[in-house]
């Protein structure tokens, strides 16, 4: 039975198919009387969540703050808005509360990227498809541009970029009013065309992800 030492599943097993094929909000629902059940929701987040984290404190840290999230999520399923079926931006929300601890690796790892060749953040904003962020930026001083961010405009930013929420999921995850978000996302994109001599950091002026 889960309880506080809860920890990732490392098998299927235990879970039915049924639970694999409903919505977030169901199967945490279901996890009351069934715990196990919660385990689903790490088979369906975790991978995508480390990544965004690696992206943004490295992969050691990264792995730390996963485990902490879904440990904090499981003892708050009870208080889970079940009208929200998907349960994302809830366990990024989560992620950036606990990242809080890691700010000064984040910015020491931008630091670095801003002083040398290595671009990871670059490749990191231009691997999707959409090209979200324009070539044409230098790592460099988009690296340098993200760490002189103050910290809610980052975590905007980078829950739109990175996490693909959209507005209104980035709002849920950082418990602000969606005008809230979209003034952060529009200064950062402001700060960013500075740093980088007005080229566009986002070939998405206006909308979100996923529609």
């Amino acid at each position: 039975m889960i309880g506080q030492n809860w920890a990732p599943p490392r098998d299927r097993s235990g879970v039915g198919v049924e639970a694999e094929e409903t919505a977030d909000a169901v199967v945490i629902r279901r996890s009351y009387d069934d715990p196990e059940v919660f385990a689903v929701l790490f088979r369906r987040h975790a991978a995508a969540l480390l990544r965004y984290l690696g992206r943004r404190i490295g992969p050691e840290a990264a792995e730390d703050i996963l485990a902490d999230t879904f440990l904090e999520a499981f003892r708050q399923r009870h208080r889970y808005d079940s009208t929200r079926p998907d349960a994302r931006p809830w366990l990024y929300g989560i992620a950036t509360n606990r990242m809080g601890r890691f700010r000064r690796t984040e910015l020491k790892q931008l630091r670095v990227t801003e002083r040398s060749s290595v671009d990871p953040v670059l490749e990191a904003f231009t691997e999707r498809s959409d090209a979200r962020v324009s070539a044409s930026a230098t790592g460099r001083q988009l690296a340098g541009a993200l760490a002189r961010l103050p910290r809610g405009h980052r975590d905007a930013l980078l829950l739109f970029a990175w996490a693909e929420l959209t507005y209104e999921e980035i709002a849920v995850a950082l418990g602000v009013p969606v005008g809230t978000v979209r003034s952060r996302i529009s200064r950062a994109r402001g700060t960013l065309r500075k740093a980088l001599g007005g080229a566009n950091p986002m070939t998405v002026e206006e909308g979100e992800p996923n529609g």
